[in-house]
């Protein structure tokens, strides 16, 4: 049995805010990638800070991902709220992450978050809350576009 699919004619709010979501975080690295260079032709080792260098690189990384968050808001299936929900989880979270990058690097004062924390306990509640807001908004468009290519009819009776 082939697996019939339908392409949407019309996306929603969903992935409105992803596609806005990723051209901000691919300006933010093009904007990192210039101050990465800068301190990079400053530096006598001809290095960026370690943050600055990660800034630039998550940036990059969540500019694309938040594309293909917009492709999985896209095929799902599940109601317009929960999409909405689970993308701004995830977008939340990469966000998040850019400007916790970009403060580190202004800051130049480590190499290492995890270790040289001031609130190791309140480290590990970040990164806790940001694991389930990455994984649960994934799993949540994945499985609503997998349902959508695999069962397109499941919601609609």
């Amino acid at each position: 049995m082939l697996v019939s699919f339908q392409a949407p004619t019309e996306f929603g709010a969903a992935v409105a805010l992803a596609v806005v979501a990723s051209g901000v975080f691919f300006l933010s690295a093009l904007l990192t990638g210039v101050w990465k260079y800068r301190c990079m032709a400053s530096s006598e080792n001809g290095l960026a800070p370690h943050y600055v260098d990660i800034a630039h690189r998550a940036s990059l990384m969540y500019s694309f991902a938040a594309m293909l968050v917009a492709v999985f808001a896209g095929l799902s299936i599940w109601p317009a709220w929960l999409n909405i929900a689970a993308t701004l989880g995830l977008l939340f979270f990469f966000g998040f992450a850019i400007q916790l990058y970009i403060k580190l690097g202004r800051a130049n004062q480590t190499d290492n978050m995890f270790r040289d924390n001031d609130d190791p306990q309140k480290m590990a509640v970040l990164m806790n809350l940001l694991i389930a807001g990455e994984l649960g908004g994934f799993v949540v468009l994945f499985a609503g576009a997998m349902a959508g290519i695999f069962f397109p009819g499941l919601l609609t009776g």
